[in-house]
């Protein structure tokens, strides 16, 4: 088993479901005390390494402790050369990449930043990095930053923003067995649920990258009693936008789409529960191009929210590239090969060396 690979299984092996990585961040602190010339400080469960060697240019590389909650109580497996567990992809591979990466900061001609933060997999106002952003921001100074989220070993440019929102149509109780006395909110869904599996998405191309925008609904509610025509009823939607929209942008397209299946003369409303901007590809940067010539392969846009957009946030250059499919992440069946795990070490050295 190549060391890279036995880190990997061994920080799979430390539970680190949200709000409980501790242990994991311990781990990662100790290791990262040992390096010369870095300075290592743990805030919560945050820990964050940041090189001092004077260099012209400084690096982040990012990634988060925690995992989603375990399907079963199996523990990581070896199978020849690939890892199994909850957390080998997402993102506990990359992690293993991060720490090796850390012994070898000497010869890396910029200098480095480690943050390894918890609560990633939830709610956002509960993110570590975004505690950082808002708290410790002079930790987060860098010319570029690579999340080592999952990407196959492709760069992922950017990211798409995220709104849900919570669509409700009204209607008037009555009695079941007198329905024309009254109005039947479920009912009036039909509009608002034919918008939705109608939808046709909007493609956009930035940087090269194809950018294909989702809307979706997520969550049906409605009805008071067994006996009762229902007043109100509510689809739970969850917008996926491309990082040319900021969120009022976003705002006003998905009010727009959804117009057709509301009235709101009836008090049909939208409510908007909560949105993220994304984060445009930014490959014109010299430090990302560069990480995509380290790669040898095309890049690809991120449809997903990572928090490339955080770093976007606060005027950082950003991109998503590391180990493991991430079709994979959050699957019963989530493993990484040694393979992928070298891989990504290599093209980050390379990056790092040549920035």
């Amino acid at each position: 088993m190549s060391d890279l690979l036995a880190l990997a299984f061994e920080l799979v092996g430390i539970t680190s479901v949200s709000r409980a990585e501790a242990a994991l961040a311990t781990r990662v602190e100790q290791q990262l005390r040992r390096c010369p010339d870095v300075t290592v400080e743990r805030i919560g469960d945050n820990v964050v390494a940041r090189s001092l060697f004077g260099r012209q240019r400084r690096v982040i590389l990012a990634g988060h402790l925690d995992t989603v909650p375990p399907f079963d109580d199996s523990a990581p497996r070896m199978e020849r050369s690939t890892l199994w567990g909850l957390g080998a992809v997402d993102m506990k591979g990359g992690l293993a990449v991060m720490l090796d990466l850390s012994a070898e900061l000497e010869h890396i001609p910029v200098d480095v930043t480690f943050v390894f933060y918890a609560c990633e997999e939830i709610e956002r106002s509960a993110s570590g990095l975004g505690s950082l952003a808002r708290e410790r921001p002079d930790l987060l100074e860098a010319e570029a930053a690579v999340l080592v989220e999952p990407t196959a070993c492709v760069v992922e440019a950017g990211c798409q923003g995220t709104m849900r929102a919570l669509a409700t149509v009204v209607g008037r109780r009555a009695h079941s067995a007198r329905p024309q006395m009254g109005v039947n909110a479920v009912h009036r869904l039909e509009p608002l649920l034919r918008v939705l599996a109608e939808y046709e998405p909007r493609e956009l191309v930035l940087d090269g990258c194809r950018y294909t925008e989702q809307l979706q609904g997520v969550g049906v509610a409605g009805g008071v009693a067994g006996n009762l025509v229902p007043d109100r009823a509510s689809v739970t939607v969850n917008f996926r936008f491309a990082p040319d929209r900021d969120v009022l942008a976003a705002e006003a397209a998905l009010r727009g789409l959804l117009a057709c299946g509301l009235d709101e003369a009836r008090g049909d409303s939208v409510e908007i529960v909560d949105a993220a901007p994304g984060a445009p590809p930014a490959l014109d940067d010299v430090l990302l191009a560069g990480l995509v010539s380290a790669t040898g392969r095309a890049p690809r846009a991120k449809v997903g929210w990572t928090d490339v957009a955080t770093f976007f946030g606060l005027g950082v250059p950003a991109a998503n590239f590391g180990p493991g499919d991430p079709s994979l992440a959050h699957a019963p069946d989530e493993h990484v090969a040694a393979a992928e795990l070298t891989r990504a070490r290599d093209v980050l050295q390379r990056f790092l060396s040549s920035a």
